[in-house]
């Protein structure tokens, strides 16, 4: 995945095929804002210029800019692995949520 960060923002970068341009969309807003551009540098530019506008629009209107997260999240999976993790967990002296934690901590990192 490519990521580009501006003012503590993060956009994932993407090529578009029908404008010929890079696509840029800023991640954990509480709206949408996208951007394009022609190379790093202009994407960097129009970057810059989408927030601006995005966070003046979410002033003028009270909106807090970002998402915001409470920490717990609902994940299915198959009961045969449920079990496999529960059973992972008991062997390293764990919680589950423990074990989840850690795998998904490596996963954002790696």
């Amino acid at each position: 995945m490519n990521l580009m960060n501006v003012d503590g923002y993060h956009a994932k970068i993407g090529y578009d095929e029908e404008t010929d341009q890079f696509r840029g969309e800023i991640l954990g807003l509480s709206g949408g804002a996208n951007f394009y551009g022609s190379s790093p540098e202009e994407l960097r530019q129009e970057f810059k210029k989408s927030l601006d506008v995005f966070l003046e629009v979410c002033k003028e209107q009270g909106i807090e800019p970002r998402r915001h997260y409470s920490g717990k999240f609902n994940l299915r999976i198959p009961p045969e692995l449920h079990e496999q993790l529960v059973m992972t967990a008991e062997a390293q002296g764990k919680s589950l949520n423990s074990l989840a934690q850690e795998a998904l901590q490596r996963s954002v990192t790696a």
